[in-house]
């Protein structure tokens, strides 16, 4: 699929007449769709599911200077490949970065978004990454936190893809409520170029979406794992600038709810996606 000039892998589950597509957009910033599919598969059964490789990831072109990558690069892309696809409307799902790319694309294509969902997105601004290496450290048990300890996260401010690649991989466990789960879900060791440039510099220098956000008057659903590090009250300070937003936190998960949590997690996406929902 060809959109603002590169090649991006999408993988699309059949049709389902009369029902509204939906786009799942992974977090990450270094991952390809893989960590959201096949877990998004249950919401198949009623509706299209797209998925993609964000640019210069997996399977997707990297874009000419990369060293000038940013996300909202990331972003531009989500209404351009909607065209691309010949889709007129669809919802919108965005996981953690994913839920960043999918706030700003979908702010500047309100015509064409639906609804949306929101599963433990990065916050409006980024005045929560400095202290996240910090709350991992205090979660996490050993050896998991001598293994993050080597890093400083001031070293991520470049953008090295094998030092980016390493230190998601060894924050990983952090991200969980139960360990059993975490082992299960240990991420590969995956480099991208472009992903670490974006990383970067959200690292370096922050990031305030508070304006742009306002407008995304579209109804959105915040799901949030009340033992993600990220806080709760991250979620709760977008919930509360969304013109049409709510939160529900689910008890007993951490950043990947999907995962520790899908009987909660599916009934409540189904719910906000259903054609007669509020």
């Amino acid at each position: 699929m060809v959109a603002r000039g590169l090649t991006f892998y999408v993988r699309k589950t059949p049709e389902v007449e009369g029902a509204t597509p939906l786009v799942c957009v992974n977090g990450g910033l270094l991952f390809d769709h893989s960590s959201l599919w096949p877990t998004m598969a249950p919401l198949a059964r009623k509706r299209q599911v797209i998925l993609y490789d964000q640019r210069g990831r997996g399977r997707s072109q990297a874009p000419p200077g990369v060293r000038a990558a940013r996300i909202e690069h990331d972003a531009l892309d989500l209404p351009a490949l909607r065209r691309a696809l010949g889709i007129d409307r669809w919802d919108v799902l965005g996981h953690s970065w994913g839920a960043g790319i999918a706030m700003l694309g979908s702010a500047a294509d309100l015509d064409g978004v639906r609804r949306m969902v929101l599963v433990d997105p990065v916050g409006p601004t980024g005045e929560w990454l400095p202290l996240l290496h910090e709350t991992a450290l205090q979660r996490l048990g050993e050896p998991g936190r001598s293994e993050l300890a080597h890093f400083d996260p001031l070293a991520l401010h470049e953008p090295d893809p094998a030092l980016h690649a390493r230190y998601a991989r060894a924050f990983s466990p952090a991200w969980f409520a139960n360990a059993d789960v975490a082992r299960r879900y240990t991420p590969k060791l995956v480099e991208s170029t472009s992903g670490a440039v974006v990383a970067s510099r959200l690292r370096k220098n922050g990031y305030d979406w508070t304006d742009r956000l306002r407008a995304l008057d579209r109804p959105t659903l915040v799901i949030h794992g009340d033992r993600d590090p990220l806080p709760v009250t991250v979620a709760a300070s977008l919930v509360s600038l969304l013109p049409d937003a709510r939160l529900e936190v689910i008890p007993d998960a951490g950043h990947m709810p999907f995962w520790e949590q899908p009987e909660r997690f599916f009934p409540l996406v189904e719910s906000h996606l259903a054609d007669n929902a509020r």
